[in-house]
């Protein structure tokens, strides 16, 4: 079956990829949007020009689509890249948000394409676990929820983070898996890359009278795996 991933970057959608490629799914392109807006309902927004180096360490051609963010027709906007795709199915890594996964079974819909969302619904510590013990290199590069400071930005996940984490969901509700937009994720390095990527020069904006914030990744290159 050929397959588009909705493809952002993070760590969710980096993991639904690497279930499509398991699963034997041909991932003929992942698809990129680019929002105007850094409050759009659908599109993850920190870092996303990234998106091109790592679809150059993955070697899966990308497909960026553009949009202004607006609420509903950002919505179309996505639908418009997919119906010129000659594929037969998406694959979206949704984990809780009803609002996303409505509107792209939507689009799947109207476009006669078969959605897969294979983590929706999927217990988050569990979740995040998963991505450790799979050796993703996953960095924090947006925050955005009381109890996540500066100092979470540039952090990468691991066993230590994901134990504070749990403690910041029973004291705070924070997802553990940032899926309320909590934090936003990018993905350095998985298993299935051909060739991690290496920051060469961040910036930290913080915004102390919101406490929010976003790692900028200014420069950054592809680095050989041994």
């Amino acid at each position: 079956m050929r397959v588009a991933v909705l493809f952002s970057g993070g760590k969710d959608s980096t993991y639904a990829l690497y279930w499509a490629l398991k699963k034997g799914l041909e991932v003929r392109y992942l698809v990129t949007m680019h929002s105007e807006s850094e409050e759009s309902y659908m599109y993850h927004v920190p870092n996303v020009h990234l998106t091109e180096l790592q679809a150059r360490a993955i070697g899966i051609p990308i497909v960026k689509g553009f949009t202004k963010g607006e609420k509903e027709r950002e919505v179309e906007d996505l639908k418009r890249v997919l119906e010129g795709l000659k594929i037969d199915g998406i694959v979206a890594g949704a984990l809780a948000s009803q609002y996303q996964k409505e509107r792209v079974e939507r689009i799947a819909e109207e476009l006669g394409i078969k959605l897969f969302a294979p983590f929706w619904k999927a217990d988050p510590e569990e979740y995040m676990r998963t991505l450790i013990l799979e050796d993703f290199d996953i960095v924090i590069v947006g925050v955005s929820a009381y109890g996540l400071d500066e100092k979470w930005l540039g952090r990468k996940i691991d066993e230590k983070a994901l134990e504070e984490l749990k403690v910041l969901n029973e004291k705070y509700k924070v997802h553990i898996a940032g899926e309320g937009g909590e934090f936003e994720t990018f993905v350095r390095d998985a298993p299935f890359f051909k060739a991690k990527i290496v920051f060469d020069e961040t910036e930290k904006i913080w915004d102390a009278y919101t406490g929010s914030g976003v790692l900028i990744v200014k420069r950054a290159h592809l680095e050989p795996k041994r």
